[in-house]
Order: structure tokens, then C-alpha cells, then sequence
């Protein structure tokens, strides 16, 4: 099937999942200096302190559903984006175009300059957790108000990601049948606690839409975190699940520490991957006193 059309069909299939979901506000695109185009959402309080929620590898800005509905969370103006290579923005076909971090990080640029968000504060899931320290490295903490963490990537070392041979080897193969197989397998060991039928469909909506050359080039994504983590001077907050087996908290907390020794920190008991999905409403009254302490007003 030409790869156009695949997309094609995928981008219908994570609209069925998507269409009983309540609507962005506002949907809209921006470019990156590399051309590459970028789909942004917003929702919540236009005039509210921004948040801007960075979701993880295979996923999309419907990851953050569960924020964007909390109660206690509608003061503020929530900003999510789907990360080149994933759910509606452009997936460019080089790897070149995946492997150097600072792109991922001129992205995240390109999203606070087009929304004019006046000291945001960062929200990254995974993956999401290496763009905000390439952004930190790029373009240091003076226009942020504070960051997030949530299970994130501090370094893509096997110290710090546990292995998983066949499922990441699924994942990039050509085959259709073993990509979806081991795609599903790696939403599987996501979660602690297993979400329920439909959260799982759409999440598994959104990782077939994600580019092949991403899945192949990510794990050797550069993530610059001396001259990131080092020097950051906002508040910033690492939580992470205790049960996750696809990064190790502690060795991962450890390291940013080693790092940055004015990190604050969260267990999440009942957690894998997702706290942000497993324990939602422990993660959005926290993420809400967060806010409340340290965002721009």
C-alpha cells in the first residue's frame, strides 16, 4: 500500500476513535525552521497561565484528554501538540530529520512563539521529558515558568531503558502484522494498571500513526542534558511510576540529580508509565498545586 494512502486511512482511523472526544477549542498549525508542520489544540481558559503538555513516542495531543477534561485544570490555558512523526503533523520520510534533538526542540520553539504563551509551563510525558531538555539546552528557562516530568527520558542509556529486544524489534519492522503487534506490545508494558477498552483503542489508533523513520531513528535521538538540566533554574518536577518498565525511575532520577541536585520528585505507587492516565486525579491536583505555585499570572 503507498505510504500516503496508509496514512490516509490511519489519520480516519484516530478520527472514528477520536470523534466522541470533546473538540480542541482551537486547532491550528505552525511551521519549525525546518519546514516540518507542526498541529497544535488548544483548550481551556484563553486568558488563563499556559501549560503546554508534551505527550511521548506513538502518541498524540490525545493522550492529555484526561487533563483537559479535569475541573481544576480549566483555569488555565492547556496547549497540546502532536510531536513531528506523530498523529496530525507532518512525519517526514529521513531519519535525519528525527535523530538530531535539537529539531524536536526548535518544534517546542516554533509552539510557544506561534501561541504567544507568556512563560508557559512544560508538561512532558517520555519522550516529551528529552524535548523540554533540549529546548532547556537550545534556549535556556527564562521564558518558562516551571517543568514537569512525567516518566521521563533523562538519557537513552540501557541503564536508564530497560530492554525490550522483541517488541522494539517489532516495532520497526516492515512487516504490517508484526509493526501493529509490537506496537500493541508497547502500549501493554506502558501501563501498571491497564486502562479500559477505548483509552487503549484510541492510544492504539495513535501509534499507528506514527512515521516508521521516527520509530527507527529515535533511539539514538542526541538529548543534550548536561547543558540542559545543568543550568535550569526554573522549578522543576520529576514524577515518575513506580512500576515502569519502560524507563527506570531510579536510575533516571538519579542521573538528572546528578545533574541538577534542586529537582523535586514523585513516586507514583500505583503506576507504570502513565501516571497521567493510571492515577489521573492524583496527577491533576498535583499538577494543578504546581501550577498554581509557579505559573505565570
Amino acid at each position: 500500500m503507498p505510504l500516503s494512502l496508509r496514512h490516509l486511512l490511519l489519520a480516519l482511523m484516530l478520527a472514528l476513535v477520536s470523534a466522541a472526544l470533546p473538540a480542541a477549542e482551537k486547532n491550528y498549525s505552525v511551521r519549525a525552521p525546518d519546514g516540518v508542520r507542526i498541529a497544535v489544540q488548544e483548550s481551556g481558559n484563553p486568558a488563563g497561565p499556559p501549560i503546554i503538555f508534551i505527550h511521548g513516542l506513538l502518541g498524540s495531543h490525545l493522550n492529555w484528554i484526561k487533563q483537559q477534561q479535569d475541573p481544576q485544570l480549566q483555569r488555565y490555558r492547556l496547549i497540546t501538540f502532536d510531536l513531528r512523526g506523530h498523529g496530525l503533523s507532518d512525519k517526514p520520510q529521513q531519519e535525519a530529520a528525527y535523530r538530531d534533538g535539537k529539531r524536536w526542540a526548535d518544534d517546542l520553539a516554533a509552539v510557544i512563539d506561534a501561541t504567544q504563551a507568556r512563560r508557559p509551563l512544560l508538561v512532558g510525558w517520555s519522550l516529551g521529558g528529552a524535548v523540554i531538555t533540549n529546548y532547556l539546552a537550545a534556549y535556556g528557562d527564562t521564558n518558562l515558568s516551571g517543568a514537569v516530568y512525567v516518566d521521563g527520558v533523562v538519557e537513552l542509556t540501557p541503564a536508564q531503558i530497560p530492554a525490550h529486544p522483541p517488541v522494539y524489534s517489532a516495532m520497526t519492522d516492515e512487516r504490517l502484522a508484526t509493526h501493529l503487534d509490537g506496537e500493541r506490545a508497547f502500549l501493554r508494558l506502558c501501563f501498571y494498571q491497564q486502562p479500559d477498552r477505548e483509552t487503549f483503542e484510541r492510544l492504539l489508533a495513535n501509534a499507528a500513526l506514527a512515521a516508521w523513520p521516527m520509530q527507527r531513528a529515535v533511539p539514538t535521538m542526541t538529548i543534550q542534558l548536561e547543558q540542559g538540566l545543568k543550568n535550569a533554574r526554573v522549578p522543576l518536577l520529576f514524577i515518575y511510576g513506580r512500576h515502569d518498565a519502560l524507563v527506570n525511575p531510579q536510575a533516571a532520577l538519579a542521573r538528572a540529580r546528578s545533574v541538577n541536585p534542586h529537582i523535586e520528585s514523585q513516586i507514583y505507587d500505583d503506576s507504570g508509565h502513565a501516571p497521567f492516565i493510571e492515577e489521573a486525579p492524583r496527577f491533576n491536583r498535583q499538577l494543578a498545586a504546581f501550577a498554581a505555585r509557579h505559573s505565570a499570572q
